[in-house]
């Protein structure tokens, strides 16, 4: 009888989640509290990752929201969320997406909570971002990077 080589199992592990960067800004203080129109907010989020080991990476969510009152900046908050994941046993594929779906879809509710906190320190109301659907923007990062090496060839 031979013996096989043991297959792995897929294994996830949150080893660290962590507040990576945190920037506030409200330049135009205290002048931007009289104002009364509502802000424009702009959000700018990505995520990347990076491989610390064999099965170890570091996945970071950056979210820069931006919000302006009649052309003015009234808050700028800069957020790096991250987390320390070990995966193993899996595709290249899942893989892939642990680390673009999976990751972030934990660490976003930290992020969420992080902005939320900075705004209301920094003498604004609340600010609460809507759910993110992280596999959403996977597939079209995919579908990108397709595209692109279909026009390279």
């Amino acid at each position: 009888m031979s013996e096989q080589p043991e297959e792995k199992q897929p294994q996830f592990t949150i080893r660290k989640l962590y507040l990576k960067d945190l920037s506030f800004e409200s330049p135009q203080a205290p002048d931007v509290f009289q104002q009364t129109t509502t802000p424009q907010i702009d959000i700018n989020l990505s995520t990347d990752s990076t491989r610390l080991d064999e099965t170890s990476f570091e996945v970071v969510i950056k979210i820069t929201i931006s919000a302006k009152g009649d052309d003015k900046p009234l808050f700028i908050v800069e957020v790096e969320q991250a987390g320390v994941f070990q995966v193993e046993g899996v595709e290249d594929e899942q893989l892939r997406f642990a680390l673009g779906v999976t990751c972030p879809n934990i660490l976003f509710p930290y992020a969420r909570q992080v902005i939320s906190e900075m705004t209301v320190s920094g003498g604004f109301p609340p600010l609460v971002m809507s759910p993110v659907n992280f596999e959403l923007l996977y597939r079209q990062k995919m579908e990108q990077s397709e595209q692109a090496s279909n026009t390279t060839h």
